[in-house]
């Protein structure tokens, strides 16, 4: 009886991956925008696609971008870069500030705090969002795949000195111009600023650094 279930499924499976020849035939004749006699005249409707519930004034384009694809990218990048650095003053230094009363102390768990989130949310959410050409590569400070392990120590030790930054923009404005109260939202301002220094610091060593080898390659050549 075993057997026979096992028969049974081996064959399920085998017909559930047979290739759809006239299915393909199909697909090629839409990509074309031809008709074929066989399959009739291919029709880009929405209504004829989906049974009449459109209007059918609109044409289906499978090739159209969607709105947050519009959306340039260092838009998106710094967006989401502030968020969740608003995010992170909300909860970490507003939230605990009152059991956390020492500075130091509370900007190092912020420094912390704001490389795990970096490590496990934002740079998978900018891989989630780019294409092939990884575009928000330039946004982050370790561009590296997932499968990076060593990258989650580094963004916990590399956020530890943004934090202390952001509270040095907050000093320096408190000590020299008027005082300003820590708030989310001039928070995420200052965290996005001082991480896109070190990062544009970080991208001017890496070219100077390329260019040099290049140099050095022509030399030889």
């Amino acid at each position: 009886m075993a057997k026979k279930n096992k028969k049974v499924r081996e064959t399920s499976i085998e017909n559930y991956y047979d290739l759809k020849l006239d299915k393909v035939d199909e697909l090629v004749a839409a990509l074309k925008g031809e008709s074929t006699e066989e399959f009739g005249e291919v029709s880009m409707k929405i209504s004829d696609c989906t049974d009449g519930a459109s209007d059918g004034k609109k044409e289906f384009d499978p090739y159209k971008t969607d709105w947050l694809g519009k959306v340039p990218v260092w838009i998106k990048a710094l967006f989401i870069k502030w968020w969740f650095a608003g995010v992170l003053c909300y909860f970490v230094n507003m939230g605990l500030g009152i059991y956390i009363t020492n500075d130091l102390d509370r900007f190092m768990l912020s420094g912390i705090v704001m490389g795990l989130m970096v490590e496990l949310l934002v740079n998978p959410l900018f891989r989630f969002l780019e294409t092939d050409k990884r575009e928000f590569d330039k946004y982050t400070m370790f561009p590296f795949p997932f499968k990076a392990y060593w990258t989650f120590f580094t963004n916990i030790i590399y956020y530890v000195p943004v934090t202390f930054g952001v509270n040095l923009c907050y000093l320096v404005i408190n000590k020299y111009m008027f005082f300003l109260g820590m708030e989310p939202l001039l928070f995420g301002v200052f965290a996005v600023a001082v991480d896109m220094i070190f990062i544009g610091v970080k991208d001017g060593i890496v070219y100077l650094v390329k260019k040099l080898k290049n140099k050095e390659r022509t030399a030889d050549v």
